[in-house]
C-alpha cells in the first residue's frame, strides 16, 4: 500500500529541519585546537596558536613579551582561558582571558603570587586553576570574572593539572604525594579526595573523556612517557601509544573518538602536536615546526567527526503517520 503522510507532518518537520540548520552552523568550522608555541620568539618566550583539527588555518592569537601558554576554551568556545607572564615579576604568572580571536586580553587573577593551568567548568560559570597564594600549588576555583576565588585541595602536597568532569561535579588532577604523582579526583567543592592510580611510576595530565567514563593521562610506568587511559574509577588502566620516544599532555575530542597529544617522536625530537584515535591507533603529526609546540585543547561540537574541510551531513527520518 502506498505511504502517505499528511501535509501537516511535512510542514511540522520543514520547519524543525530549518530549525536544527539554523541552530547548527557547519559544525566541522568550529572545531579547532588550540596550543602554547615559541615558534615566535628566538627566546624561548611562549605564545598560544590556534588550528583547525587536521592542523591547518594556523593563526597567532597572543604575541607578547612573556609566556603564554596551558590554554582552555570556555565550553561556548567564545573564549580561552590561559597562564600569562607579563608582571615582569619573578614567580607571578596570572590567568588571562581572551576572546576566541585573541581580542581584549585581560588579567582575571591579578595578585602577587603565582597562579597558571586554568581549566574551565563545564557550566561556564568558573575556573579550576593552580595557586601559590596560600603556599605551595593548591587547586583553587574563581568565578568566570575572576571573583570568589577558593581553595580547593587545601592539603601539604603540591596539586597541578585539574580537568573538569563533564557534569561539572568532580575535578581530576595530580599531586605529588610521597614523591611521586599520581592522579586523583575529588568533588568540585574540594570534598572526598580520592587517590585512582597508586603506581610507584609518574602519572600526571588527567584529561575526562566527555562521555565522563575515562580519564586519559600520561605515565612513566613503562620507563618512558606514554598516553594511557583507565576508567574514571581508576581501573583498567592501559597504554595507548607504547611508543619509544615520549608522549604527554592528553586531550580528548569533543564526540570521544581521538585524543589530542604532544609527542617528541620526529625526527627533530622537538615536541608536536599529535592525534590518534581513543584505542591508540593512527597517530598522526598536526604540528610540524623545528619549535616547541605543546598543551594541546580541542573545542568542537559532539558531531564533529572529520577532519577540518570535510563536511558533516545530519539525515532525518520522517515518521509513518499514515498508510
Amino acid at each position: 500500500m502506498q505511504r502517505r503522510y499528511s501535509l501537516v507532518h511535512l510542514t511540522l518537520c520543514g520547519v524543525v529541519g530549518l530549525g536544527l540548520m539554523l541552530l547548527m552552523p557547519d559544525v566541522e568550522a568550529q572545531a579547532r585546537i588550540i596550543f602554547s608555541s615559541d615558534r615566535v620568539w628566538d627566546d624561548f618566550e611562549w605564545e598560544i596558536f590556534v588550528m583547525d583539527t587536521d592542523g591547518g588555518n594556523l593563526q597567532n592569537l597572543t604575541n607578547s613579551p612573556g609566556d603564554d601558554q596551558y590554554p582552555s576554551w570556555s565550553p561556548d568556545g567564545k573564549q580561552i582561558v590561559f597562564t600569562a607572564d607579563r608582571s615582569g615579576k619573578d614567580w607571578n604568572r596570572q590567568i588571562y582571558v581572551m576572546d576566541a580571536d585573541g581580542a581584549d586580553q585581560r588579567n582575571l587573577s591579578d595578585n602577587d603570587f603565582e597562579d597558571s593551568d586554568p581549566a574551565w567548568s563545564p557550566d561556564g560559570k568558573r575556573i579550576a586553576f593552580v595557586s601559590h597564594r596560600e603556599g605551595g600549588s593548591k587547586i583553587f576555583v574563581m568565578d568566570a570574572d575572576g571573583g570568589n576565588p577558593k581553595n580547593l585541595s587545601n592539603n601539604r602536597a603540591p596539586d597541578y593539572a585539574p580537568s573538569w568532569s563533564p557534569d561539572g561535579k568532580r575535578i581530576a588532577f595530580y599531586s605529588w604525594t610521597n614523591g611521586n604523582n599520581e592522579i586523583y579526583v575529588m568533588d568540585a567543592d574540594g570534598s572526598n579526595p580520592k587517590n585512582l592510580t597508586n603506581h610507584r611510576a609518574w602519572d600526571s595530565s588527567p584529561s575526562w573523556s566527555p562521555d565522563g567514563k575515562r580519564i586519559a593521562f600520561d605515565s612513566w610506568r613503562d620507563g618512558n612517557g606514554e598516553i594511557y587511559v583507565m576508567d574514571a574509577d581508576g581501573g583498567n588502566p592501559r597504554n595507548l601509544t607504547n611508543h619509544q620516544f615520549k608522549d604527554w599532555e592528553p586531550s580528548w575530542s569533543p564526540n570521544g573518538k581521538q585524543i589530542v597529544f604532544v609527542s617528541d617522536r620526529e625526527v627533530d625530537g622537538n615536541p608536536e602536536i599529535f592525534v590518534m584515535n581513543d584505542d591508540g591507533s593512527n597517530p598522526r603529526n598536526l604540528t610540524n615546526h623545528p619549535e616547541d609546540d605543546t598543551a594541546p585543547a580541542w573545542f568542537g561540537n559532539a558531531f564533529s567527526v572529520a577532519p577540518a574541510g570535510k563536511k558533516l551531513t545530519i539525515w532525518g527520518q520522517l515518521k509513518q503517520v499514515d498508510r
